[in-house]
């Protein structure tokens, strides 16, 4: 199985033996997969696109596109770490204006291949960094941008603690200093003021429906209109309340037009 740390390297030369030599050079390098071999340019240009290799070891003279043509063509679609691989050391300034990562001179040995693969792991290892920590940025904005609200609420009720989670809640009262919590069948106070507790939680789920009351969205079954302009909610455990003409834009935001 590939290993997805793998530096996934191409290989293009239009001699078999260069071909052959560099594959021998990096066989046993865990750290490069060879994912695709080719003998001349149509070739090379079609594994480039169809592979992207993170390195390409590349040969300047083949047959159809050469190499710096080839880099040029690719060049607005992403940047893969090239290394040229020719006999021709006239095209090394062209070579490194394409921000070539080395330039291996036919015939190199052995230190000089390290050398240039050496480079690569180094560049390799520094974007993957980058990527992580551009992650990790755009995780801890998303963080910091996206409202934390509550998922449950602790009441404390005589020696009792009772956990109760936000998408259980029917409705919310405020009694001065105190909120009432609806839920089931059941109701408890939590020495809160409503505003303060309405701020913790999302009011796409619990609207204001009036100064002092707070409801579930998920809880409303029906809405009767009443008098001067208010409307009766109807919550699915029968409960009845009160939307003032105040909350009643806001609210109808939410359900659709009243």
């Amino acid at each position: 199985m590939p290993n997805s740390n793998c530096i996934r390297t191409l290989i293009a030369d239009d001699e078999s033996l260069a071909r052959k030599r560099l594959r021998e050079l990096v066989q046993h390098d865990t750290e490069i997969e060879i994912v695709a071999e080719c003998a001349n340019g149509s070739e090379t240009l079609t594994a480039l696109r169809r592979f992207r290799p993170d390195l390409v070891f590349l040969d300047i003279q083949m047959p159809g596109l050469d190499g710096i043509s080839l880099m040029e063509a690719i060049s607005q679609e992403w940047s893969p770490m090239i290394i040229f691989v020719t006999a021709y050391e006239q095209y090394a300034i062209k070579a490194f204006d394409l921000q070539a990562l080395d330039y291996l001179l036919k015939p190199f040995d052995r230190a000089r291949f390290t050398q240039a693969l050496q480079r690569a792991k180094e560049r390799s290892q520094a974007r993957q960094e980058r990527e992580v920590n551009k992650q990790i940025l755009e995780l801890l904005t998303e963080i910091k941008e996206k409202p934390r609200y509550l998922d449950r609420l602790v009441i404390k009720n005589n020696d009792r603690v009772i956990i109760v989670k936000i998408d259980e809640i029917n409705w919310i009262e405020a009694e001065g200093n105190y909120v009432r919590i609806h839920y089931g069948k059941q109701s408890a106070l939590i020495r809160e003021t409503l505003s303060r507790l309405a701020s913790q939680l999302d009011p796409h789920k619990f609207p204001r429906i009036h100064r002092s009351r707070l409801v579930n969205i998920e809880r409303i079954q029906e809405l009767h209109p009443w008098s001067h302009r208010d409307y009766r909610i109807l919550l699915a455990d029968g409960t009845e309340l009160t939307l003032s003409r105040n909350y009643r834009e806001p609210l109808s935001q939410l359900l659709g037009k009243l």
